[in-house]
C-alpha cells in the first residue's frame, strides 16, 4: 500500500522499518512495565530483550532461508544479499530461537522461568500486532485473491519487485487479519495477567491462541515462498503451529493435570494398612 512514508531525493524511509521499530519499542515498554510488577530489574530485562531481538532476527532469517532453500542453493551469495537483510523472515523461526536462548539466559541468571515468560507473552503479541501492519504497508505476506468488501488492491511497483505481491488484484488483507488477532490476544493477556493462578499461565494462553489463529490464517496466505511440508499439505508455519499446540497441551498437563491427581488421589497405601491418613508417617518418625 505505502512502502515508503516519504522520500527525499534518493533517501526513502520505509514504512515497514518505522512500524517495526514502533513494535519493538511498544514490546519493550510492556516488558519493563510488567517486569516491575513482578519485581524484576529493568536493566536485566533490557539486556535479555536486546539479546532476544538479535537472536530472533537471526532465527527468522534462518528459517526463511531453509523454507526457500530451493532458490538459495542455486545462488548461495544471495544469503548475504541486501534483499535478505531487508526481509523480515519467518516469525516462528525467530520465536523458536528466542525461546531456546531465553531458557538458557534465564537459567544462567537464576531467574524464574515461567514468570519471565509471562512478562514477555503480552509484549510479543503487541509487537506482532504493530509489526504486521508494517507487512501490510510493504505488501509482504500477502493474501490470496478475494471477492469481498474487505479485499485490498496493491498498486505499487516497488512492492511487486521487492516481495512479489500481485498488483491490480483484490487480495485478502491477511496481514491486517493477523494484526487484529494479535492485538485481541494482547488485550486478553493483559486482562488475564492479574487473574492468573500460576506462573506460566499467561504464556500458555498466548502460545495456544496464536497457534490457532496462525494455523487458520495461513489458509488465506497467497505467498508461495513461505515454505510447505508434506507435499504442500501444510505450510511451514502451520506445521510449527501444530507443534506449538502439542507443546501447549504438554504445558497444560504439567501445570494442572498432575496437581489435580495429587490433590484428589486417595491415600491408598495407608487405607490398606488399616491406619488413618498420616498414621504410618507418624509411626515411621517415632521409630526413627
Amino acid at each position: 500500500m505505502h512502502p515508503f512514508l516519504f522520500s527525499i531525493g534518493s533517501f526513502h524511509l520505509p514504512t515497514y522499518g518505522v512500524l517495526l521499530a514502533l513494535a519493538l519499542a511498544a514490546a519493550l515498554y510492556t516488558v519493563v512495565r510488567l517486569g516491575r510488577r513482578e519485581g524484576f530489574e529493568s536493566g536485566r530485562l533490557m539486556d535479555l530483550s536486546t539479546w532476544i531481538i538479535l537472536v530472533a532476527l537471526v532465527g527468522a532469517k534462518a528459517l526463511m532461508i531453509v523454507t526457500d532453500w530451493n532458490d538459495y542453493r542455486h545462488n548461495l551469495g544471495e544469503i548475504f544479499s541486501w534483499a535478505t537483510v531487508q526481509a523480515g523472515g519467518v516469525f516462528y523461526g525467530g520465536f523458536l530461537a528466542a525461546v531456546l536462548f531465553s531458557i538458557w539466559y534465564i537459567r544462567a541468571h537464576g531467574m524464574p522461568l515461567w514468570r519471565v515468560f509471562d512478562v514477555y507473552a503480552p509484549a510479543i503479541a503487541l509487537g506482532q500486532g504493530v509489526g504486521r501492519l508494517g507487512c501490510f504497508a510493504a505488501g509482504c505476506d500477502y493474501g490470496k485473491p478475494a471477492h469481498s468488501s474487505l479485499a485490498v488492491i496493491f498498486t505499487n511497483p516497488y512492492s511487486h519487485e521487492l516481495v512479489g505481491v500481485p498488483l491490480g488484484i483484490p487480495l485478502h488483507p491477511v496481514q491486517v487479519y493477523e494484526s487484529l488477532a494479535a492485538l485481541a490476544i494482547f488485550g486478553l493477556l493483559l486482562w488475564w495477567y492479574p487473574r492468573k493462578t500460576r506462573d506460566g499461565e499467561v504464556f500458555l494462553i498466548y502460545l495456544t491462541l496464536y497457534a490457532v489463529a496462525r494455523f487458520f490464517l495461513e489458509f488465506l496466505r497467497g505467498d508461495e515462498d513461505r515454505g510447505f511440508v508434506f507435499h504442500h499439505l501444510l505450510s511451514t508455519s502451520q506445521f510449527i503451529a501444530l507443534l506449538a499446540l502439542v507443546a501447549a497441551g504438554a504445558m497444560a498437563y504439567f501445570f494442572y493435570g498432575r496437581r489435580r491427581r495429587l490433590v484428589f488421589a486417595p491415600p491408598i497405601p495407608e487405607a490398606r494398612a488399616g491406619l488413618r491418613p498420616g498414621a504410618r508417617s507418624a509411626a515411621r518418625r517415632a521409630r526413627g
